[in-house]
């Protein structure tokens, strides 16, 4: 049977051993965990702790997955060491109180020599210092010679899940690349010797928050195999990041970059690694529904991306590049991993949102960070108070500061960040409770004189009333004229007050020649406040008054209220049972929905949903209300609504057969009384929340007219029927893009044209010819191009070219010759230090580089520091 050398095959090889030999092979969980206490999933056990912590029943008693992981305790090592990363695979086998160390030690065994065809002399294992058993099953059983199994503490063969949960002692296999050192110092440690690629885990204990071991109810084995460390040493490579498993993304990368990865200096060969790394991690978190943000899972991938960016601008990349090197990652992963080809779009139109926003946060943070560090000097450090004002002022992350400040060798006093970070957080929460203390402690003050307001709305559109409160700005007032905007609290009223998603009624109150527009009402403990503006006449405390809700707004809100309803129903009976509502908004021009689900819904799924909202909304099922004490409630199955507090007794709102939940909203006595429904969007918006947004009853034709009305305005502008915009869009499309070749081709002639009138401002420098020049305002493109003309035309010589398109952009490129690269000076280096001086950076091969700035006034500075340098450095 043949090596398996590929990740692909790998894979393969290892969830096939294990399937013979009566494992389930189930698919790899999320890299959102169900569990709360874990942010990210970490380990390939961690879909099964449940079952170890004997809190759910094990549904087969061995099993096998390769699980996606994601770690970032080791960030800083991405790149610089041969293995560390933040996505990596973990091969593993499980028993669930089923075999337990002879068999899984026999099996690693077998797996590692045989199907992998590691040779045994080059390997060494490792057992926990008080484990007798593996090291004799290791020795006796397996026939090791006990010198090659080391013994070695808790902290090295003792494996935890985190602070608490399953552990026990392990072992673990490593791979000798140096066998010819021999045997009588082996240390495990030396990891340019040893790599660990399988850890054998023997799940004995449960530990606690203080640390103590209790014993599982069933011995049970958790392995894990490190799919990329397998092939680095089945391909033979030197590090993890060589692998076909990760090296095609480095690749294209470095061609986007225009540099070489063989023959890159280490700086550059660890931002690609970096860029190849992260890539690789953002785009499954992305696939997984998480939503890059400013806390938890979200903060952790908005990180990962805006380090992409980071390396990518290092090695000279100044356009936007995160959606192609995802593709690239797309590709590698697809075949194990679908879902990252069905949420194709969403990855790359987030990451270009996301590098879109910070390539103008880096581009003002890096501004002020490269003035302080200039003012602070070599070997100091950057203040926490300027740590902070980068992050508040500039959304400049602490992180990435400190990354910059340590290029210079620079450190950042992080415990000043933090202070300052404190004091924001007590200025904030003085500000917010200045805006509270408004309206509520007018309320509470009067709360003893006053009635709370008794709602009327389920069955009645107005209603006499007494105005109890008058308040502006949150204080209270006596009276108040027209034009004055007011907050009112009656006695009665029939205005639905915020609650449940559902916004607040609108209408009127009126009396004796006065009138106020109401266009929200909010509840404050028992009163509900009208906010509004008074139209005509003066109010008064005491006043009495007509309070009429906007029908057609009511019954807008109502439609979209019982939809909602709907729509949570047909989510759980199409996609899943388990779905559970994670948020709403219920307006009267839409809905939004947000709703517990670990993946995209499908083309075919959304559409199903609204087929079947709108086959319910046909069927006219009539609404049958009813209050009852909330136990009665659960036990009849009716669901509770997000956000929603519950007092012993509690409305339930059924459509037989349908729907049943519990709602204090407003809704349609009958389905049929929407009319018609239809989803506007289904996306991604945190980690495992997506939302649908849709429109019901009058808003669909709304929603309908502007559409249409779009289409009605493309088809006069092109000439076309309706039917054929599309079509017409696409050819626009090819034609642009062949247009726009077409003038690429001729700025690059044009570009060459000026350029060959440059030969004549050579200079001899010594055996060299050199050529300093300004091409105007060329495009980056066409500079390369020229440099690389001009430098074969002048042969043994050194070629800098210049342009400025714009004030705040100028474009630099280097072309070297052989003769001049032996002397000692490389194209990349030169022209990433003669583009600081116009605000900017980049670097390439030595041969031909790159660089932008971002001070066009600079451009002739820095090209007359490029001619002197070169005089200096070629005589």
């Amino acid at each position: 049977m043949a090596i398996p050398k590929t990740g692909a095959d790998i894979r393969q090889a290892f969830l096939d051993f294990y399937a013979v030999r009566e494992h389930e092979v189930l698919p790899s969980a999320s890299l959102v965990p169900e569990d709360p206490t874990v942010l990210l999933t970490i380990a390939g056990m961690l879909p099964f702790k449940p079952i170890f912590l004997g809190q759910r029943p094990a549904e087969f008693p061995r099993a096998t997955t390769s699980q996606k992981c994601i770690r970032t305790n080791d960030i800083e090592n991405v790149g610089r060491t041969a293995r560390h990363h933040t996505f990596f695979e973990m091969l593993g086998n499980f028993s669930f109180g089923d075999y337990f160390k002879s068999q899984a030690i026999a099996w690693a065994w077998e797996l590692s020599t045989k199907v992998f065809g590691l040779p045994p002399e080059r390997l060494v294992v490792s057992v926990f210092e008080d484990d007798d058993e593996a090291f004799a099953l290791w020795r006796d059983e397996i026939g090791i010679p006990a010198h090659r199994i080391q013994r070695m503490g808790e902290k090295d063969n003792f494996w935890v899940s985190g602070p608490t949960g399953p552990c026990g002692p392990c072992s673990e296999i490593y791979y000798d690349f140096k066998p010819e050192l021999g045997d009588d110092a082996i240390d495990l440690e030396d990891d340019s010797r040893f790599l660990e690629f399988y850890n054998l885990v023997f799940m004995q204990y449960n530990r606690d928050a203080e640390g103590n071991l209790t014993p599982l109810a069933s011995q049970n084995i958790d392995t894990g195999m490190g799919l990329d460390r397998m092939a680095q040493i089945l391909q033979q490579v030197p590090n993890n990041y060589e692998t076909d498993l990760i090296f095609p993304i480095i690749e294209k990368a470095a061609a986007i970059a225009n540099v070489d990865y063989a023959t890159a200096d280490e700086a550059t060969q660890v931002a690609l690694k970096v860029i190849g790394d992260h890539t690789r991690a953002v785009v499954h978190m992305l696939a997984d529904g998480i939503v890059a943000s400013n806390e938890g899972r979200g903060y952790v991938l908005r990180r990962l991306i805006r380090r992409v960016i980071r390396y990518g601008r290092l090695i000279g990349i100044e356009r936007e590049f995160t959606p192609i090197v995802a593709e690239m990652a797309i590709a590698l992963g697809e075949s194990a991993y679908p879902n990252v080809r069905k949420m194709e779009r969403v990855i790359k139109v987030s990451l270009q949102r996301e590098e879109v926003s910070f390539l103008k946060t880096l581009d003002r943070g890096e501004r002020i960070l490269s003035d302080i560090i200039e003012q602070v000097g070599p070997g100091g450090q950057l203040s926490g108070t300027d740590a902070f004002k980068l992050f508040d002022t500039y959304g400049f992350p602490l992180e990435l500061t400190q990354e910059i400040a340590a290029e210079k060798n620079l450190t950042v006093d992080a415990g000043g960040f933090e202070a300052e970070m404190e004091k924001q957080r007590i200025r904030s929460q003085q500000a917010h409770e200045t805006v509270d203390l408004t309206a509520q402690s007018t309320l509470d003050r009067l709360a003893d004189h006053i009635e709370q307001t008794e709602f009327l709305g389920y069955t009645r559109s107005s209603s006499d009333a007494v105005l109890q409160v008058l308040m502006m700005d949150g204080k209270s007032v006596q009276q108040a004229e027209a034009g004055s905007e007011v907050q009112v609290v009656l006695d009665q009223t029939p205005f639905y007050a915020e609650s449940g998603g559902q916004i607040g009624d609108r209408g009127y109150l009126s009396g004796d020649n006065v009138l106020v527009r109401v266009e929200d009402v909010k509840k404050e403990s028992a009163f509900f406040v009208h906010f509004g503006r008074i139209e005509r006449g003066t109010l008064h405390v005491g006043d009495s008054v007509v309070a009429q809700i906007d029908l057609a707004c009511r019954r807008r809100v109502q439609a979209h209220h019982t939809a909602t309803h709907l729509l949570q129903a047909a989510l759980k009976r199409i996609v899943d049972d388990n779905i559970s509502q994670a948020g709403s908004l219920v307006a009267f021009d839409r809905l939004r929905f947000d709703f517990n689900c670990p993946r995209a819904l499908t083309p075919e799924e959304v559409q199903q949903v609204e087929d079947q909202v709108n086959t319910w909304i046909a069927e006219a099922h009539a609404a049958q209300i009813s209050v009852m004490p909330l136990a009665d409630a659960k036990a009849r199955g009716a669901i509770a609504m997000f956000g929603e507090k519950y007092s012993s007794e509690v409305r339930v709102l059924d459509f037989p057969g349908v729907s049943m939940e519990l709602c204090g909203g407003t809704h349609v006595a009958n389905t049929a009384e929407i009319g018609l429904f239809k989803i506007v969007s289904e996306t991604g918006v945190a980690a495992g929340i997506r939302r649908i947004e849709a429109v019901a009853g009058p808003a669909v034709l709304e929603y309908l007219n502007l559409r249409d009305g779009v289409v009605k305005e493309l088809s006069d502008r092109f000439k076309v029927k309706p039917e054929e915009v599309v079509d017409r869009i696409t050819t626009l499309q090819t034609e642009l893009k062949t247009t726009q070749k077409q003038l690429e081709t001729v700025k690059s002639q044009l570009a060459l044209a000026k350029a060959t009138q440059l030969l004549d401002a050579a200079e001899a420098v010594g055996e060299f010819q050199v050529l300093v020049a300004s091409m105007d305002d060329a495009d980056p493109d066409a500079l390369k191009t020229a440099a690389e003309q001009l430098q074969q035309k002048l042969k043994n010589g050194a070629v800098v070219l210049g342009s400025a398109p714009a004030a705040d952009k100028v474009s630099l490129v280097a072309a070297f010759s052989p003769a001049v690269i032996q002397k000692g000076v490389q194209a990349g280096k030169f022209i990433g230090a003669i583009a600081k001086l116009c605000g900017g950076g980049g670097g390439g091969r030595p041969n031909l580089a790159q660089a932008g700035g971002r001070d066009a006034s600079k451009l002739p500075e820095a090209l007359d520091q490029a001619r002197q340098q070169l005089h200096t450095d070629l005589q």
